[in-house]
């Protein structure tokens, strides 16, 4: 039989090379998870993006962590469970504080809603009464279509005086909007109409904010990887007319087709403020794996965000609430 220690004189088992090796697999693989967690940018693009495709899923590493923690118990092993202590610290770091209780919310804040409508949804009367129902200040629509734009036009009058239309992206507001324009940010390479880009001006009571909303182009995962490469242009070209923005209080809302942590979006998460609370996980509607639609703003503070109910679409709408500085 193969002697798993040395008895000491006191009676006492000495751990040999047997204990010592126990979990030594377990803690590789933890190692290596806290690696990826913390140094997700290294992971290269070059191949089939897999940084971005990596990154757009990276908190359901938690998972990955919470496995082998379970495992590292099942085994007994002290070396495993030291090493699952690394990724559980980074996740923690990264993520943990989107559980915490956002502020109290103040006078000056400002609520939003954004969502991708979809336009296959079968019934945008009750998708538009259902976004207005918690009385947000903005909303902002993507995929609008025309037989659809006059019922969400007509269901959100009461509420929302103003509003703006752009190809297939649009704005409506409680407060005065000037300066509507169409934001260019179509990739190279897409023939035909694309309008997916809208800024205008909101005179709210604190003040001027600018509000671009943006539906930039989908992506894609198949057998070569993560096929991002007009997403991010598209992301490149919004974030240069960010960056030349002359409001100082800006407001992003749309369905970015990427998660804050997905490089991809650096452009825009370079410049803007993300989401402080929630995780608002919001496509797809079904079994929401990702927060694709995004609130970012400049200037002020997204302090939380969080889904709405199911509506039509394949996404789910999400709601933020932003405070000013």
């Amino acid at each position: 039989m193969r002697r798993q220690g040395v008895r000491r004189a006191s009676g006492e088992v000495e751990p040999g090379p047997a204990l010592l090796a126990r979990g030594r697999v377990l803690a590789v693989a933890a190692v290596l998870t806290a690696m990826l967690l913390a140094f997700h940018r290294a992971v290269p693009n070059s191949v089939g993006r897999m940084g971005s495709l990596l990154e757009a899923f990276l908190p359901w590493l938690g998972l990955v962590v919470v496995l082998l923690l379970v495992l590292a118990l099942l085994r007994r092993s002290v070396v495993a469970l030291v090493a699952v202590l690394l990724p559980v610290a980074v996740w923690t770091y990264l993520f943990g504080g989107l559980f915490l209780p956002a502020g109290q919310e103040g006078a000056d804040d400002l609520t939003v809603v954004q969502h991708n409508v979809s336009d296959e949804n079968a019934d945008p009367a009750r998708t538009a009464r259902a976004l207005a129902d918690g009385g947000p200040d903005l909303i902002a629509l993507e995929e609008l279509v025309p037989p659809a734009l006059g019922v969400y036009e007509e269901n959100l009058a009461d509420g929302y005086p103003y509003h703006a239309v752009r190809g297939t992206v649009g704005l409506w507001s409680k407060y005065p909007l000037t300066e509507a324009r169409l934001l260019d940010i179509k990739p190279d390479g897409i023939e035909g109409p694309w309008s997916r880009g809208l800024r205008a001006v909101v005179d709210t009571p604190q003040g001027e904010v600018a509000a671009y909303v943006a539906h930039l182009p989908s992506i894609r995962v198949g057998a070569g990887g993560l096929a991002s490469a007009r997403r991010d242009e598209s992301a490149e070209l919004l974030g240069r007319a960010l960056a030349g923005e002359r409001i100082e209080t800006v407001v992003l809302l749309g369905d970015l087709n990427g998660t804050v942590d997905d490089r991809g979006l650096a452009p825009l998460t370079s410049r803007m403020n993300v989401a402080e609370r929630g995780f608002a996980f919001s496509f797809p509607a079904a079994l929401p794996l990702a927060r694709i639609d995004q609130v970012m703003a400049r200037s002020a503070t997204v302090a939380e965000v969080r889904t709405l109910s199911a509506t039509g679409s394949d996404h789910l709408p999400i709601a933020a609430r932003i405070t000013r500085r």
